[in-house]
């Protein structure tokens, strides 16, 4: 590889793109760069740190690079993201790899047709490097799981030298590929908590969409109501430069119905380095912050906040979520019963060359190579395999509560009473109110602790808000430094 290509990890999205349209760069060198980034960073057998967030590359990846090339030799180009080099996590189907979503139940499910949001990358341009490793089934098998492992995956490693310990969302090894530079950028999803936290705790940026606005078809579902897919960047503008390729109606996916005029084809438009002046932003303090145990994180999201006074917003602190205490005690039947519908739903559908057809066949499969795949158990399966569908009124009950106390009565009523431009907490912390109402978040790095952990700060709208969301976290990002490269040559 030439010196051109040295710190091509390095380099924002945005000019990754100029360079591929000048011809100063090719498809197959941006790719070739970052698979031999992978062989040396990630491979579990490599001399390198040996971070392991990459399960599985697409074999097609040189072959898809340079039909990219020859198609821009023609004079032509796919769109916005034409030699793009993006990984997925593992829930997301691509012909011609597996989509195991962690388990080894399912490791050979080889999809016949791609989720509609991997053709949607594809018809822009993007070349599929592979498919990043995932907390097995979203964090939605075992209860005590911790999010850097999967029975398919093994354990991802963290590119700051920490852990992904329990409860830090699924999207683990997207946030670890961005943040390591092994990838352009990448796509995670989210159902509660699992684009936030992995974000804000690798040091990159997310973008979890309201719900509706990008197809899940094709997705491996864990809580439908809920899910979403999002990209993610090693700054604002890069993850959005993805969203724009991945939303749009679906009519495999009806609730993209919902989100029929709210999207955009290019959120980059949205970038406004002005937009914190004047825009008023609340700090919901009761519930989400003043937790045990993040005493320094949170302490880095106060600085944050100084810096958007700083930068012309006007802060309402407190603006508390008028129903924090009962969203916080919430306990529902939605994630179980939707688990089961869903995954036998994307059995049934995608699951053909695969001899598991149902969720009960995975529970099965598990408890009969129990050594290899119950690690940490499957009681959150087993107690999801007993549920009786969605017509039941305590399910349809359920769903209505967390819409009302999410929407209604939480975060629209916040933002209403203090007309407020958006939210801010450190990421994840109030995933579950915005995973419940299903509106958009943007996740962008606000520093590190005395320890030298990450902290994301995440910005809560609501819904169909992804544009004024990622001009007030692209301000943000412009205040200061806020993201250092991982130490990966001091890791081992």
């Amino acid at each position: 590889m030439g010196g051109k290509l040295i710190k091509l990890h390095q380099q924002q999205l945005h000019e990754l793109i100029a360079m591929l349209a000048s011809g100063a760069l090719s498809a197959l060198e941006v790719s070739n760069y970052f698979l031999a980034r992978i062989e040396k960073i990630d491979r579990v057998d490599g001399a390198g740190p040996r971070l392991n967030s990459v399960r599985q590359l697409n074999p097609n990846v040189v072959a898809d690079a340079k039909a990219r090339d020859a198609y821009r030799r023609a004079g032509n180009r796919l769109g916005a993201l034409h030699g793009v080099p993006i990984l997925l996590k593992d829930n997301i189907a691509v012909v011609g790899m597996a989509v195991c979503a962690g388990s080894l139940a399912l490791a050979d499910l080889e999809p016949t047709s791609d989720a509609t949001l991997a053709s949607r990358l594809v018809a822009a341009g993007a070349v599929i490097l592979g498919k990043a490793n995932l907390t097995e089934f979203a964090d939605y098998l075992g209860g005590e799981m911790p999010s850097e492992f999967s029975s398919a995956g093994g354990v991802v490693k963290h590119p700051y030298g920490k852990r992904y310990n329990r409860g830090g969302g699924s999207s683990i090894g997207p946030a670890c590929a961005t943040a390591a530079g092994l990838c352009a950028a990448a796509v995670g999803s989210e159902t509660q908590n699992s684009l936030q936290t992995p974000a804000g705790d690798s040091s990159v940026v997310a973008i979890k969409p309201t719900v509706g606005l990008v197809s899940r078809a094709g997705v491996m579902p864990l809580a439908i109501s809920q899910d979403t897919a999002g990209p993610m960047g090693r700054t604002v503008a890069d993850a959005a430069a993805l969203l724009g390729p991945m939303a749009g109606v679906d009519l495999a996916d009806s609730i993209t119905l919902t989100g029929a005029g709210h999207g955009h084809a290019d959120y980059t438009q949205f970038l406004d380095g002005k937009s914190l002046q004047g825009a008023r932003i609340g700090i919901p303090r009761h519930v989400y912050f003043g937790r045990d145990g993040h005493q320094q994180s949170e302490a880095v999201i106060e600085v944050a906040i100084e810096a958007l006074k700083l930068a012309g917003a006007t802060i309402v602190d407190p603006a508390d979520i008028p129903v924090a205490d009962e969203l916080a005690a919430l306990r529902s039947s939605v994630f179980p019963t939707e688990f089961k519908i869903g995954v036998n739903y994307f059995l049934a559908s995608y699951g053909g060359s695969s001899a598991i057809n149902s969720l009960a066949d995975i529970i099965e499969f598990n408890a009969a190579h129990e050594e290899n795949c119950l690690k940490y158990g499957q009681n959150l399966a087993i107690n999801a395999q007993t549920t009786q569908g969605c017509d039941l009124s305590t399910y349809q009950n359920d769903r209505l509560q967390d819409i009302q106390l999410s929407r209604d009565r939480g975060i629209d009523a916040v933002l209403a009473e203090h007309n407020l431009d958006a939210l801010i907490t450190q990421a994840g912390a109030a995933a579950k109110v915005t995973g419940k109402a299903g509106y958009p978040v943007v996740t962008v790095p606000a520093g590190y602790t005395e320890s030298g952990a990450p902290v994301g700060l995440s910005f809560i709208g609501s819904a169909w808000q992804e544009p004024r969301l990622i001009a007030l976290a692209h301000a943000f990002e412009q205040t200061g430094r806020y993201r250092d490269e991982p130490p990966l040559d001091e890791l081992n």
